[in-house]
């Protein structure tokens, strides 16, 4: 395991990939943490930022092998899902729907950084060459 491929590569990409690593980690904090209580908040706005990155920053990746539509791969619509998804997730907090607040960001964490991210560990992939070397 090396990060050199990972910091080799253009800084839209390392962004996106830092982003990504830390909003997964904070997730697990979130959800191993009681909830509603003021570092749950807080922590939760960084996460939403955090998710926020990654989603922008993905417009600023293109993936030869996987394109279908100019540039555009499908991973980018999970973009435009986590950007539509994650101000549901607030007003379902501001709202007190807790349920519905849950089911969101589970939704996004499972979706925006988990499947998203196994498809980063794809041989010919950065993250690949990260775990596994070149």
């Amino acid at each position: 395991m090396s990060l050199a491929p990972l910091l080799n590569a253009p800084l839209v990409i390392q962004l996106h990939a830092f982003a990504a690593m830390s909003a997964l980690v904070l997730g697990i904090v979130q959800f191993a943490s009681p909830k509603g209580t003021l570092p749950h908040r807080t922590l939760g706005w960084i996460w939403v930022v955090l998710m926020v990155t990654v989603a922008l920053s993905s417009f600023w990746i293109h993936q030869n092998q996987i394109r279908l539509g100019g540039p555009w791969s499908p991973i980018h619509l999970l973009s435009i899902f986590s950007l539509i998804m994650l101000p549901l997730g607030i007003w379902f907090a501001h709202r007190h729907r807790v349920n519905g607040h849950r089911i969101t960001m589970i939704s996004l964490f499972t979706g925006g950084l988990v499947i998203a991210g196994l498809f980063t560990f794809v041989p010919g992939r950065i993250m690949h060459a990260v775990a596994f070397g070149p």
